[in-house]
């Protein structure tokens, strides 16, 4: 999936080791580097979904997710087994805001797109945070 040898992964790697030291700020400074180092749209949708990780409020949150799907959905010959996490985000996003209608058409995308995925453990546990956001926004029938 994520190529371990990129420089935008290994900053985001190292970022997510930081946020759960508790380095918060070392956090946020290693994915805006990451932002910073983006080359082309593989590398903007880690790292975009990272910062977005970050954000002061619901809506910058929801800009940063807007982001990152809309780069990887520019290169989906590389970013395929991005779009159902990047829609999850986005979905949940659309819901804390309070924009229902966006919310579920990206729950929808999120599960159409767990089809790109390989079975194993993190299709499963994006299944169930798929499943917890039709739920949660009253979608039937969804996964």
């Amino acid at each position: 999936m994520i190529d371990p040898q990129n420089p935008v992964a290994v900053l985001c790697a190292e970022g997510m080791t930081a946020e759960v030291q508790g380095r918060t700020d070392d956090a946020r400074r290693l994915f805006a580097e990451a932002w910073a180092r983006r080359r082309d749209h593989y590398d903007a949708s880690i790292a975009a979904h990272y910062v977005a990780r970050h954000q002061p409020t619901p809506a910058r949150t929801l800009l940063w997710n807007a982001r990152a799907a809309r780069h990887a959905e520019a290169d989906p010959d590389s970013t395929r087994e991005f779009l159902a996490s990047l829609y999850l985000n986005l979905g949940h996003s659309y819901e804390v805001v309070g924009r229902a209608i966006e919310a579920r058409s990206y729950a929808a995308r999120a599960a159409s797109a767990l089809s790109f995925l390989p079975e194993g453990g993190y299709r499963e546990f994006t299944r169930r945070g798929v499943e917890a956001l039709c739920g949660r926004l009253g979608m039937t029938a969804c996964v």
